[in-house]
């Protein structure tokens, strides 16, 4: 019997034996040979339920006992054929993936392979469901791939789409309106479409350091050398992948192409605080969450403005203010530079993760092996395109 059923046959018998000390507690007036038969019996039974009970007791306390040796086994580390493997028991229910790759067994194993190359370790302690492709990361390398993403403010608004290739991305130029149609007048003309389509295609996004092999093999554990490497690497190409952005968005014309959406342009030799409205006033219907976008400086400048006019207006409008330091600075840019992008990145932009936007890291031991260096290179292939026309406005000197 299970636990469950000894404690359901336990239960039935402490009500039997409720039912028969009641009985045996009722007033009896005058006691004869067949009162104390039926008395007896009632005795006799109560003795045997009672000797059950106990008898039942003393198997739930070892099944208990037994299920508690089951649980501190269920982690046990055990080393087979110098292979680290996690073995788990409770009632035949295995480790999931995704519980493995959260043991420290899995993250130093996963950090010894971003080192060697060699997965064999990994691998081992995975299910035979995750046979064969990429090495699944640690839950905790999903997590600062994440919030590396999350943490850079352009990056973090921008659309992502996860498919493999390049992809193309269709948008209306131009169409005429509806026409109003005058009973027994004449038919009315088609509408004039014209469409454009923008190719998105992925490209290499590199950074690269260099760590001392005495910082590899002596300072950093498993969790903290990953944490160290990803957090670093994964942060700068998100970074450059939100430059590549603004760059695209520098480089399209105010006027849309079969190829190219526009991007207006509002001219404003000095700041004021009413410039991001004028510029708001550009942007299509369709981009409903603007940001601005634009360099310290130049955000310096607008808050200057924002003084001198004694506080009585937001330069900004309530909009979310993005940082981004290859935007020129107001004071720096000259006739015709764009010192400040006002748009819906959400709307408007869209990046491509053909393989995940996990970051393939690298590790050369022999480029700077002289100086007891090793170089350890980051990798994302991912696609940038700006895809809806007015979605964005560049204000410009």
């Amino acid at each position: 019997m299970t636990i469950e059923e000894l404690r359901e046959r336990l239960s039935s018998i402490d009500e039997e034996l409720n039912a028969i000390m009641a009985e045996l507690d009722e007033p009896v007036e005058e006691v004869g040979d067949e009162e104390r038969a039926s008395t007896e019996e009632l005795e006799t039974r109560s003795a045997k339920l009672m000797e059950e009970r106990q008898g039942i007791l003393d198997e739930i306390e070892k099944a208990e006992k037994a299920l508690e040796e089951e649980k501190r086994a269920m982690k046990e580390v055990i080393t087979n054929n110098n292979t680290t493997v996690i073995e788990e028991r409770e009632e035949e229910i295995k480790m999931t993936d995704m519980e493995i790759r959260n043991t420290n067994a899995y993250i130093d194993a996963y950090a010894n392979y971003i080192k060697s190359g060699d997965d064999t370790e990994c691998r081992s302690l995975l299910t035979e469901n995750a046979t064969g492709g990429t090495v699944p990361v640690p839950e905790v390398v999903y997590d600062i791939v994440k919030t590396a993403w999350e943490r850079e403010g352009i990056t973090a608004r921008v659309r992502k789409a996860y498919i493999k290739g390049n992809m193309k991305v269709g948008f209306e130029i131009s169409a005429s309106g509806a026409t109003v149609h005058t009973e027994g007048g004449g038919a009315v003309s088609e509408e004039t479409l014209v469409l454009g389509t923008v190719e998105i295609v992925p490209k290499s996004i590199k950074k690269w350091l260099s760590v001392s092999d005495e910082a590899i093999d002596i300072a950093m554990g498993g969790e903290n050398f990953l944490r160290y490497i990803y957090d670093e690497l994964t942060y700068q190409i998100a970074k450059k992948a939100a430059d590549e952005l603004i760059a695209q968005i520098q480089a399209c014309g105010t006027v849309s192409t079969t190829t190219q959406v526009g991007v207006p342009k509002l001219t404003a030799t000095t700041v004021g605080v009413g410039t991001v409205a004028q510029a708001m006033a550009l942007l299509s219907d369709e981009a409903a969450n603007p940001v601005v976008m634009m360099n310290k400086a130049t955000w310096g400048a607008f808050k200057a403005a924002q003084y001198a006019n004694g506080f009585d207006a937001d330069p900004f409008e309530g909009l979310p203010v993005v940082f981004n330091n290859t935007i020129t600075a107001v004071g720096a840019a000259t006739t015709g530079v764009t010192y400040a992008i006002v748009g819906d990145l959400d709307h408007g932009a869209l990046m491509t993760f053909p393989n995940g936007d996990g970051v393939d890291i690298k590790f050369d031991e022999l480029s700077q092996a002289e100086y007891d260096l090793v170089r350890v290179i980051g990798r994302e292939f991912v696609g940038i395109g700006v895809v809806a026309p007015n979605a964005f406005v560049k204000i410009v000197k």
